[in-house]
């Protein structure tokens, strides 16, 4: 039976949520064993919150949750994909479609590329 390796990353490995038809990286976030296995169960995203130090399904506040279509795992087995259908069309938590809406530019500066979705100050009161 196959198993994640979570012993030489710290108990917690790196998850990539990209959307399912284009590819298009949503966002990095980190899984538990506990989150790896209610994501299988479930079939939705759940994370590990570093700062909260528990579990959280995507979208639970906001309702953009994660169905999951396919996960894959690297050659070490020590970081997760998940390939997603991202409901309500943001898996950004500042409201984005994605988490890397922001281009690094050779000044130094932060472009920002993409539409905001959902005003993050209604959503997350």
């Amino acid at each position: 039976m196959f198993r994640l390796d979570f012993t030489k990353t710290g108990g917690l490995v790196p998850a990539i949520a990209q959307d399912h038809e284009t590819g298009e990286v949503l966002m990095l976030a980190y899984m538990n064993e506990a989150a790896f296995e209610e994501t299988i169960r479930s079939g939705k995203a759940t994370y590990f919150s570093r700062s909260r130090q528990s579990l959280w399904k995507k979208g639970e506040t906001s309702g953009h949750v994660q169905h999951v279509k396919e996960v894959r795992i690297d050659c070490d087995h020590d970081t997760v994909l998940l390939k997603v259908e991202q409901v309500g069309g943001a898996a950004c938590h500042k409201g984005y479609k994605s988490c890397f809406f922001q281009k690094f530019e050779k000044d130094g500066s932060l472009t920002i590329t993409d539409q905001l979705i959902f005003d993050p100050k209604k959503v997350y009161k």
